[in-house]
């Protein structure tokens, strides 16, 4: 694997019209996190642009750049050279435009993705109508003369890292260096070009999954995104409702050419979960280009829909096709709350973005995402529909207390409803994942009255993107993505995307909030061991005979006596040079996971936001990484300290006492990293009782591509 950091892209390139918007030519890293590409008329009418994640490395200011005036079939040669931070456009051999960037250079390399015809997998927006001649990447920034010497389909002066010519009717690099090519969406070689058809259609060269799961210890007793589910990213629970005698999950995955879906999991117990055909995806002649996080709600009628945000759309719905919520219907007014253009009414007043739609009394009310207060802090703003067509905006749904979070928060992902006598906002923020509020419904003024703010994950977890739904019983569960630590390349060679455990939300009689797994799990245990009272010196690190640590639950009850920190260390080596520790502080009144010591990988590292390391080629490119996750937990004298914490491949997830829970995902090196060991430090402790069980997995069956009648 070779590091690609000074590059030059260069296309024989022939655009099939010149008012195409966004459509990426080139695209090297390949995902919205991280690429760099050949891009035309995205931020400016017929100019060629180069494109980046999120527009680092992008100059904005292009309105005095030529304009492309190449007729239908022309071919127009693009070359982009990056060296440093400068960055350099030609056009036929001739200086196009030139800038030095703000950010740091990208750093790709030869195990990214490169996509030709799509700006980057998932942009929906992203595709490029017309035909490429020729496509390659250098690992060196070319200089005006030598690429003012390069030929179509002719190998002059330097050799290209990676070159497609498709003269011979095929996808591979004719260097060797990349994989074959595969095509998408109905794109095709013909004449010696690549075609495209600016909507769908794109060729993707990436990495074969080089690595077995069974190699990374994948988990077996949580959902998980199946390997042709791309890499999770996102891998957000949505469309979450319990209907016909059965729990369903719908959850995002991308499919091969990156468009964002909905897929679809369903069981009638938490333990016996069946995948069923795609509920959602962008189809031909659809308004919405992808499928974003949304909800499931029951209209006027008892039936149940889906609510999304529909990718370059807005707000979109649709109708539940059978008893089993296998077919969907879209509703032919989408996207009911319509994106606002410039002009149109709505635009600069509010935001469409993730939805929550629910039925308050004979009014569907509609949360629309992403939206801020005059203060800089986030809001949701409300819309109203008497029939889920006609739609009157209204005004900000919350407001709360500024000190409760921080200015760069967003509130994402919405999921509104009521336990007991309160209603919840479980939400994200994008700064810091999953979080939520608690207060009342004044559903007269259409405003929600937030009196308190919990977080559910903090710097360098993992927890991210619930969703939740009402069980037969009353019981709020809910599920989450847990995002992946591993690097961009490590996790397209396995895949990724993990659902959390289900949990069950309540609160105690004095209001507290309770966060405990779905009892349902304890089914799945297997052999009891059990260990009685053990004392716990400073400086112990007793290991547990006969107790592993891949497929486990513990459930552990100690006393923390005058010791500065007690716990546990879970996935340790047998000399400890790798161990994850967990932690109780009782005077810094902290739960920790200190992964300090948790993998000797090199491909492995803990930011935030949850999801940075999904744009990462390499986790030394990581500019804050976290040791520890600190959540606050405060345990009155004489309380003992209760933890149950599930171990599950690669997953981690401690719950404390019912009242905090912290969540970590684990890539230890070494095969033997197993041991779990009980701790104290600064003092001495007192295990009171403690009991592991193996844990049985799920039972799965992949019905998504059977025939009705046997599903």
């Amino acid at each position: 694997m070779r590091n690609i950091t000074d590059k030059t892209l260069v296309a024989w390139v022939s655009p099939a019209n010149l008012t195409q918007r966004g459509g990426g030519v080139l695209s090297i890293g390949g995902t919205a996190t991280q690429f760099d590409a050949i891009v035309f008329g995205e931020l400016e009418p017929a100019r060629w642009m180069a494109g980046s994640s999120f527009f680092e490395r992008t100059h904005r200011a292009q309105a005095g750049w030529p304009e492309e005036s190449a007729g239908p079939g022309t071919p127009v040669q693009i070359a982009i050279v990056y060296r440093g931070r400068e960055v350099s456009l030609y056009r036929n051999g001739a200086p196009y435009a030139s800038y030095t960037m703000d950010a740091e250079p990208a750093t790709f390399t030869t195990d990214s993705l490169v996509v030709l015809g799509l700006r980057h997998l998932g942009a929906g927006n992203g595709y490029f109508a017309g035909g490429i001649d020729d496509a390659r990447i250098y690992d060196a920034a070319l200089d005006a003369e030598t690429i003012a010497s390069l030929r179509p389909n002719r190998l002059t002066g330097p050799k290209p890292l990676g070159w497609w010519s498709f003269e011979d009717g095929g996808t591979a690099d004719r260097m060797g260096v990349f994989p074959e090519g595969e095509l998408l969406g109905g794109a095709t070689v013909r004449g010696g070009k690549l075609i495209l058809d600016g909507v769908a259609g794109c060729m993707v060269v990436r990495q074969p999954k080089s690595v077995a799961r069974t190699e990374q210890g994948w988990p077996s007793y949580h959902i998980a995104a199946l390997e042709d589910e791309g890499m999770g990213l996102p891998y957000d629970a949505n469309g979450c409702i319990y209907w016909n005698g059965r729990y369903h999950l719908m959850y995002i995955f991308q499919r091969a050419d990156g468009a964002h879906c909905w897929g679809h999991v369903s069981s009638p117990d938490l333990l016996n979960w069946t995948y069923h055909p795609t509920a959602l995806e962008p189809r031909p002649g659809d308004p919405d280009r992808g499928i974003f996080s949304g909800n499931a709600f029951l209209n006027k009628d008892g039936r149940p829909m889906l609510c999304w945000f529909g990718i370059e759309a807005g707000v979109c719905v649709a109708t539940a096709a059978d008893g089993d919520l296998i077919r969907w219907d879209k509703h032919p007014a989408n996207p009911i709350v319509p994106i606002p253009k410039e002009g149109e009414p709505g635009y600069g007043v509010y935001t469409v973005w993730d939805p929550y739609l629910w039925l308050e009394g004979d009014t569907y009310m509609c949360l629309l995402g992403g939206n801020r207060l005059p203060s800089d802090r986030d809001t949701l703003y409300l819309c109203t529909s008497p029939d889920l067509v006609n739609w009157t905006p209204q005004h900000a749904f919350y407001e709360g207390d500024p000190a409760w979070r921080r200015p760069d928060e967003d509130c994402s992902c919405p999921d509104f409803f009521r336990v007991g006598d309160r209603h919840v906002l479980l939400c994200i923020s994008h700064a810091v994942g999953a979080r939520f509020y608690v207060g009342h419904l004044d559903a007269a003024k259409g405003i929600f009255l937030p009196q308190s703010h919990v977080r559910m994950n903090w710097p360098g977890g993992m927890f991210f993107a619930p969703e939740s739904l009402e069980a037969p019983d009353g019981r709020r569960l809910f599920w989450a993505w847990v995002t992946d630590p591993r690097i961009g390349p490590a996790q397209q060679g396995t895949g990724s995307g993990f659902q959390s455990l289900p949990r069950v939300l309540a609160f105690a009689v004095d209001g507290e909030p309770l966060i405990t797994p779905a009892r349902e799990l304890e089914a799945l245990r297997g052999e009891r061991v059990h260990r009685g009272r053990m004392a716990l010196a400073d400086g112990t690190d007793l290991e547990l005979p006969g107790v592993r640590a891949m497929h486990t639950e513990l459930a552990v009850e100690i006393e923390p006596g005058d010791a500065e920190a007690v716990g546990l260390k879970v996935r340790c080596a047998p000399d400890g040079s790798e161990e994850t520790g967990v932690w109780y502080l009782p005077r810094e009144k902290l739960l920790r996971i200190d992964m300090s010591r948790s993998t000797l990988r090199d491909d492995v590292v803990y930011g935030s936001p949850p999801f940075s390391s999904y744009g990462l080629q390499r986790a030394a490119d990581c500019a804050a990484p976290y040791r520890t996750v600190d959540a606050p937990l405060s345990l009155p004298e004489g309380e003992r300290l209760r933890l149950r914490v599930f171990l599950d491949g690669p997953m981690l997830e401690v719950f404390a006492n019912d009242r905090q829970c912290v969540t970590q995902v684990l890539y230890p090196r070494g095969e033997d990293t197993d041991r779990i060991r009980l701790c104290a430090r600064g003092g001495s402790a007192q295990v009171v009782t403690l009991d592991a069980w193996q844990m049985a997995p799920l039972r799965i069956v992949d019905a998504r591509h059977a025939a009705p009648d046997e599903r």
